[in-house]
């Protein structure tokens, strides 16, 4: 009796002895606050690991939805840039990391565009075409809700 209670104490110790290693444990999610903006489209790049959200105002959406690809007076737009990973949780699942960059366009009430480009990790990655930044914002097509 007493070498049988010996072997399950010994098999409980060595089933609760066992570490299990956290793979999700070193990433940093950033949860992004679009304040006001609403979400317009997502996409994903899957040679560079990353996925996009555009956001933006009901302008911004109305100037994605015209044909004549210009931002319209007093647009906002916000692309938001993580890092994606394997969702621990869910097997083919991804999920946000790190925030990768923001960029941020704008027009006044004259149809003055500014782009403005922040980098969370590196100086050397902004864009230096401005002009081509802008024609991708624009060729953004908004996702249709039913």
């Amino acid at each position: 009796m007493k070498k049988i209670v010996f072997i399950i104490m010994s098999v409980c110790a060595l089933f609760t002895a066992c570490k299990i290693d956290e793979p999700d444990k070193d990433l940093k999610r950033v949860v992004f606050d679009p304040g006001n903006l609403k979400f317009i489209t997502n996409s994903l790049n899957p040679k560079k690991e990353t996925m996009s959200a555009l956001y933006g105002n009901q302008e911004a959406l109305e100037s994605l939805t015209n044909e004549n690809n210009q931002p319209k007076a007093n647009s906002e737009f916000k692309l938001v840039t993580w890092k994606y990973h394997d969702n621990p949780q869910y097997i083919g699942g991804t999920i946000t990391g790190e925030l990768l960059s923001t960029e941020t366009l704008q027009t006044d009430k004259n149809g003055k565009i500014t782009y403005q480009f922040k980098n969370n990790l590196r100086a050397e990655n902004n864009p230096s075409n401005k002009e081509e930044r802008i024609k991708y914002f624009m060729s953004y097509k908004p996702v249709v809700r039913p």
